[in-house]
């Protein structure tokens, strides 16, 4: 049976346009707090590193919060906010929500666990609560292996929010393999560039700038993957990325999302170059810092544009046409 929908006011033909800004930021602080939990596992776990270059407890801390920040803004776009609690009622393999709530209740321990391990003596000290100092003294000798899962989990919730939107195969725009990947190296770019801002340590601004050159220019290469293969698809997915290349006024704010990703992005990747390649004291001068945290911004500006424009262009259109 086919149906056709005559209408012009939005009662009679309404525009189907489910997800807002709310999903758009849970998204982007999704995707941010895995690049932290990826990231600060990483700084951990690599070689010579020197106890001042563990970028200290600050990141793995932020990480949970974000991504409750993130899901309290999920939470304001339900229209039935307990039936969320259904998700834990069962498991079903072939829904992506399934998926993220189970996906989001693993991983919330695991970055709990972690940033109680990575408290420092002087941070335990202050707390005033016996049970909490008593859990990260409990967890310190386990801080290995919780960085070591902590890298895979964060590269899975980073990729899950990707997936999310993939799978979604009425909006040709997100129906892509490629998204997930660039919601994944888009996230990871994003927590390295946290790392950056937040790190005191020289050495570890300096190997996180270099990190995030190569994770930028996979990102640039990854989003120029995206665009072309819904150009060389099928008459919906080339009608799917039509706004981002017209200037037209209906289309301008998602026209201006490419300007800004294709300024933000090259410009965050030669400021970087100019810091790794420049000469450096013992200390960051002024200068130096200003050009790391610079870029750093840059970043996450265009981290969070990528989110922003493909969700809401996502929804101008369907199989059908625009709507």
């Amino acid at each position: 049976m086919e149906l056709n929908i005559v209408g012009t006011n939005a009662i009679t033909y309404p525009a189907m346009h489910v997800w807002d800004w709310r999903v758009a930021i849970y998204l982007f602080l999704g995707g941010l707090s895995g690049g932290l939990m990826t990231m600060s596992a990483i700084n951990y776990l690599r070689p010579n590193r020197t106890p001042e270059s563990t970028c200290s407890w600050q990141i793995p801390v932020l990480a949970p919060i974000l991504l409750t920040i993130g899901l309290f803004f999920l939470n304001l776009d339900l229209e039935r906010k307990l039936n969320a609690f259904w998700f834990y009622l069962t498991f079903k393999p072939v829904s992506p929500m399934s998926w993220g709530a189970w996906i989001v209740l693993i991983i919330y321990p695991l970055m709990i666990l972690y940033a109680l391990a990575s408290l420092p003596k002087d941070v335990k000290g202050k707390i005033t609560t016996p049970a909490i100092r008593n859990a990260a003294d409990t967890l310190q000798p386990y801080l290995l292996p919780l960085a070591k899962a902590n890298v895979i989990a964060g590269i899975i919730l980073a990729i899950y929010t990707g997936v999310l939107l993939s799978t979604l195969v009425a909006r040709p725009l997100w129906n892509s393999a490629i998204l997930p990947v660039l919601f994944l190296t888009s996230g990871m770019s994003a927590g390295a560039a946290v790392m950056i801002i937040v790190a005191q340590s020289k050495e570890v601004k300096l190997f996180f700038t270099k990190v995030d050159i190569w994770l930028i220019i996979t990102e640039v290469v990854v989003l120029l993957l995206f665009f072309y293969g819904h150009y060389t698809g099928d008459a919906a997915h080339r009608q799917a990325i039509m706004p981002f290349f017209s200037g037209s006024h209906e289309f301008f704010p998602y026209f201006l999302s490419i300007v800004a990703l294709g300024v933000c992005l090259p410009l965050a990747i030669v400021l970087k170059f100019l810091e790794v390649t420049g000469e450096h004291t013992e200390e960051l001068t002024t200068s130096g810092l200003l050009l790391m945290n610079a870029s750093a911004v840059l970043v996450l500006i265009g981290g969070a544009v990528i989110r922003f424009a493909i969700v809401y262009a996502g929804q101008l259109s369907g199989y059908g046409g625009y709507m």
